[in-house]
């Protein structure tokens, strides 16, 4: 689908009217089992993308202020050998990472791929993004990370997986909920 077809169906993007194919949630104690977590959804992202290299998947990252959305996204980048330091585009609202996976078919072809890690928090505007010239990487070989997708409103293309997060009562625990809003999602989550 391109770009401007996947932009048409922005009724879709909104979580509240996009129902869920499979969902599955996990209580983190620790930040530990919360990067655990992240790097067994990198995995299945790498499967996906080793068979289907040209494949693009749009993950929102939900939960409150403080919830870990920026520490699930540095251990879920991570989790795809990505060495370098992953910081919050807070302030750019966008941060680019290139990963490499080693392709399954071929000894010694890497796949490359980019994950574009959103922060819509600070944006004034629902399509800032779209203004930014952010609408390409909606496309591209890979996927693009959103955090405080609702700051878009209704403008963003439709999501192939949902991750909220919850605070527990301590300060590392976490209440983990993957969903599934596409079939190249569900082809992710079985994988955890």
């Amino acid at each position: 689908m391109n770009k401007l077809a996947r932009l048409q169906k922005t009724n879709e993007s909104n979580p509240v009217t996009q129902v869920a194919i499979q969902s599955l949630t996990q209580h983190c104690r620790q930040e530990a089992e919360t990067a655990l977590l992240a790097k067994a959804l990198a995995l299945g992202l790498s499967r996906l993308l080793q068979q289907h290299p040209e494949a693009h998947l749009n993950i929102s990252l939900e939960g409150d202020l403080g919830a870990g959305k920026t520490t699930f996204a540095r251990h879920l980048i991570q989790g795809f050998g990505y060495a370098g330091k992953v910081k919050s585009p807070t302030y750019t609202l966008c941060e680019p990472y290139l990963i490499e996976i080693k392709s399954g078919n071929e000894i010694g072809k890497v796949i490359q791929a980019t994950a574009y890690h959103f922060d819509l928090y600070r944006m004034r505007d629902p399509l800032e993004w779209q203004e930014a010239g952010f609408a390409e990487h909606f496309d591209a070989p890979g996927f693009c990370l959103i955090e405080w997708p609702e700051k878009a409103e209704d403008t963003l293309p439709a999501f192939d997986i949902r991750i909220e997060l919850a605070a527990g009562k301590a300060e590392s625990e976490r209440s983990v909920t993957l969903s599934a809003f596409s079939e190249q999602g569900k082809t992710v989550l079985p994988k955890l």
